[in-house]
């Protein structure tokens, strides 16, 4: 039997959980239940004992100095509550650590064990994963559980993933077999552009974390934080041109592949998280989960200055398509058409450049090359972890 002390009588209660390591691409999702617990100012009612979960030559101690006196800190996964006000008040149980070294079972009973004694209503696991995502778009959330009602009910994804997997995906089975509804919530985080921090990302799972258990966030600084992130990464490609070709090439997949998602239900989502807010303001390194579960290692640092960069990703295969690109126009005669390609104007007139004659007489400017290494490519549809 675990004893609480101290902790007073919750008001429907939901857990929110994140792990660092395998599970944390740009330590998005650790972040996200630091930021809860910062800004409601929660409080640690327990840790789990290091001993039972941790190999501390991998995850190690430190030491720090307080008033004189040196103490150690020991890595290891701790709870605290934070009560959200508003009209209809509710409680988080905020679990945060370090992915477990050992005992994983035994790490997720434990869990379970606090959930049913706090009366837990509902699981949520917040995770990040390395995917073909380019930085300038909006961050896909994908939210995932293994219980096809509460998909239907929560609008969620019942998950089909198979593969290698962590303590997100464990933990979540574990709450399914208890019975205790449970979901996760993933962030793709651009794999070119992995190493922490990532306030993109944090800040997508917050919100769409505040649209799954209808609570106000705090956001504090973090969507400027978003903002100066992306202006930073954008300086850092425009250095390197293959991958900002690279970064176009994503773009263009990504554009065409939710262009739909410009409409209809994503626009409700944002304008009802609009008015919400609006209302509501009058009143560590290491390889990382990959879209198709396989392990990626960290961001490039290049050691001379210190200074990150993107590394050289070599550029997507295309399907070479025939060359329609224009060429020269040189000669006279009645051009009753538009050229494409290479060949002889017969047309009297002026003639400007190479490119797409508009009629007879006049070309007027260089035409569009839509010939080999033209078109665009991709990785493959992105999928998420459980």
């Amino acid at each position: 039997m675990i004893e609480l002390e101290g902790v007073p009588e919750l008001i429907d209660p939901v857990m929110v959980a994140a792990f660092e390591g395998w599970n944390d691409a740009g330590d998005a999702a650790s972040t996200a239940v630091a930021h809860l617990e910062r800004e409601w100012k929660g409080e640690v009612f327990a840790a789990l004992d290091a001993e039972d979960y941790y190999d501390f030559q991998v995850n190690r101690p430190t030491v720090f100095m307080d008033g004189g006196v040196r103490k150690i800190t020991w890595p290891t996964t701790r709870l605290s509550v934070v009560r959200v006000g508003g009209e209809k008040p509710r409680d988080l149980v905020l679990v945060r650590g370090i992915e477990p070294s050992m005992r994983w079972r035994s790490f997720c009973n434990e869990i379970l064990g606090f959930a049913h004694e706090l009366g837990v209503e509902l699981v949520v696991v917040l995770g990040a994963l390395l995917g073909d995502t380019p930085h300038t778009r909006p961050v896909p959330i994908s939210g995932t559980t293994s219980d096809p009602d509460l998909a239907r009910r929560m609008d969620l994804e019942e998950t089909k993933y198979e593969g290698p997997t962590g303590i997100v995906g464990i933990l979540q089975e574990a709450c399914t077999h208890a019975g205790v509804p449970a979901v996760s919530l993933w962030a793709a985080v651009p794999h070119y552009v992995s190493q922490p921090p990532n306030p993109k990302a944090t800040l997508a799972l917050l919100n769409r974390l505040e649209d799954l258990i209808d609570v106000r966030i705090p956001l504090g600084e973090l969507p400027e934080d978003a903002r100066a992130w992306q202006l930073g990464v954008d300086q850092l490609a425009a250095e390197d041109s293959e991958v900002a070709e690279y970064v176009q090439t994503l773009e263009e997949a990504r554009d065409t592949a939710e262009l739909p998602e410009a409409s209809g239900e994503a626009i409700a989502r944002e304008f009802e998280r609009y008015l919400r807010r609006r209302d509501g303001a009058s009143g560590p390194p290491g390889g990382h989960a990959t879209a198709d579960g396989s392990e990626s290692t960290p961001y490039r640092r290049d050691a001379p200055g210190g200074r990150s960069r993107p590394p050289r990703t070599p550029k997507p295969e295309t399907d070479p398509g025939p060359d329609t690109g224009t060429g020269a126009d040189s000669g006279t005669g009645a051009d009753s058409g538009t050229g494409t390609g290479p060949g002889t104007d017969s047309g009297p007139g002026t003639d400007t450049g190479p490119g797409t004659d508009t009629g007879p007489g006049t070309d007027t400017g260089p035409g569009t090359d839509t010939g080999p290494n033209g078109g665009k490519g991709s990785d493959g549809e992105e999928s998420s972890e459980d």
